[in-house]
């Protein structure tokens, strides 16, 4: 089945066949054996508190995507801690990641919410494209083996759980010019001539530049280094890991999400 973007209808699940869908699709993005299925109560009962479970709908009514997430409070002030995103593998490019987490953004401005955190796998291209670069989210938090173990995912196994922690500020200033294509979320030529750490920085006996800013390499599509080369594909965790989490303990921060060419870079600037 193809669907064009304007097929599709978002809209907050409001009966009961969304809840029971939505468990059944987080099944097809992560795997049969996925062991973090979120059920159907806790995707009805998360919107009393706040929450948002919200699809994308095709014509014929199937969920073809859905964001989740919990509302709370950190520090005095309402927090909402986005849980999932997922899109049907047959409904990739059609930007519903974006749309979604854009009407998540709709939905809790008026809560007075003004920060969303997420995770999200340093490894994944795509989403770190998403999350950096189309939606303005800053990465504050390495995580390791978040998630203690491959949950029967998938797209897991093999690399673990390593998470980055992604904090969007949906009511700043900035997050609301790079929304509207006035700003954007990086500045590319700043790294022109960064050191870059690839495959190389897993071996411990790789020294890591001391510079003010350097460029860690992923891949552009760790599933399907894993699928080709998958003796390849512990080596880029470790590679990242190691570099992310020795830049980090020393002031430095991720600022940019780079692609040049078939190559996919974070670039990490000393602060």
């Amino acid at each position: 089945m193809t669907w064009t973007p304007e097929d599709v209808t978002l809209r907050s699940f409001d009966r009961s066949d969304d809840y029971h869908a939505c468990a059944e699709l987080q099944r097809d993005i992560w795997g049969r054996d996925f062991s973090d299925v979120v059920p159907s109560s806790i995707l009805k009962i998360s919107q009393k508190v706040g929450g948002v479970s919200a699809g994308a709908f095709a014509p014929d009514g199937r969920l073809l995507a859905f964001v989740w997430g919990l509302t709370g409070v950190r520090h005095g002030r309402p927090f909402h801690w986005s849980h999932m995103l997922g899109v049907h593998p047959e409904a990739r490019d059609l930007r519903l990641g974006t749309r979604l987490k854009l009407l998540q953004r709709d939905l809790l401005l008026p809560l007075g919410i003004e920060e969303v955190e997420w995770t999200y796998d340093p490894l994944e291209a795509r989403n770190a494209h998403l999350n950096l670069n189309h939606l303005g989210a800053e990465v504050v938090e390495y995580v390791e083996d978040m998630y203690a173990g491959e949950m029967g995912s998938d797209l897991a196994e093999g690399i673990g759980t390593d998470r980055f922690i992604a904090r969007w500020r949906i009511a700043s200033d900035r997050v609301a010019a790079i929304l509207a294509g006035t700003a954007q979320p990086c500045n590319p030529a700043a790294f022109a001539g960064a050191p870059i750490l690839g495959l190389a920085a897993a071996d411990e006996k790789t020294p890591l530049p001391d510079a003010p800013r350097v460029r860690v390499e992923i891949p552009a599509s760790i599933q399907a280094v894993k699928a080709e080369r998958p003796d390849e594909a512990p080596l880029w965790r470790q590679s990242t890991r190691r570099a992310v989490q020795h830049y980090f303990a020393r002031g430095y921060r991720v600022t940019a999400y780079l692609r040049e060419g078939d190559l996919r870079f974070y670039g990490l600037e000393r602060f």
